[in-house]
């Protein structure tokens, strides 16, 4: 999906989402209470100018407008991988992104994530997948690994991964599996406005994902075995 038809579906044409390069970002008004958006567009890789850039929307959120909702566009082919971002630490400006949304989450921001065209790797590891929720659109493409990099990570054929995925979530990519697995709440179908509104509503305060994949069938052992490990400690 477009990402000006989708902001003019939300905040109507005169939505005042701007767009620097691959950076999303902007100020609007939705239900008379102001919302912060950032994100990304065009399968944008992140980099360390493009996470920082992110950061900063955050960081700035957090100290002038003290619980303000965010909401995070996201369409990313994941990390950048390039020389130039891996010598200036990628992998730190990643990680400070995912700090400062956690930071904006436990400062009382809601924060909402919506996969409204692609999301893969590191790109959609540190930004829906850290926020109070993530939804997607139907046509969304959700991955974190490809089978033949996993194949590679785990040792194991490809062929026996291909059949895993047929019957189990955690193994396949799409977006009904990471809605099957709780990484994705829920679909925005129809009226985007009005699932905007329920998703703000509805915003846990509490990390759910695991639940939810149990109670959908995704994943079925993750929650009991969180439980176990907090009541050993």
């Amino acid at each position: 999906m477009d990402w000006q038809h989708l902001a003019t579906q939300l905040f109507g044409a005169e939505h005042g989402i701007r767009r620097d390069g691959d950076f999303l970002h902007g100020e609007v008004s939705f239900d008379g209470e102001m919302l912060t958006v950032l994100g990304t567009t065009d399968h944008a890789p992140i980099g360390v100018q493009l996470a920082l850039a992110q950061a900063r929307v955050v960081l700035d959120t957090v100290a002038r407008h003290p619980g303000r909702a965010l909401l995070l566009l996201i369409d990313t082919q994941g990390q950048q991988l390039r020389r130039r971002d891996e010598l200036l630490g990628i992998n730190r400006a990643m990680a400070h992104l995912g700090m400062c949304l956690d930071l904006a989450r436990r400062r009382g921001h809601r924060v909402l994530g919506l996969v409204y065209d692609q999301a893969l790797s590191g790109g959609f590891i540190t930004s829906g997948l850290i926020a109070d929720a993530c939804d997607a659109v139907p046509e969304a493409e959700i991955r974190v690994m490809r089978l033949p990099a996993m194949a590679r990570v785990t040792k194991l054929p490809e062929s026996m991964l291909a059949e895993l995925s047929k019957d189990n979530p955690v193994f396949a990519p799409g977006v009904d599996n990471y809605v099957a697995m709780g990484g994705v709440r829920r679909l925005w179908e129809g009226d985007f406005q009005a699932a905007l509104r329920d998703a703000l509503a509805q915003a846990p305060t509490v990390d759910r994902r695991a639940e939810d994949g149990a109670a959908r069938g995704g994943r079925r052992h993750a929650a009991d075995v969180i439980q176990r490990v907090l009541q050993a400690v």
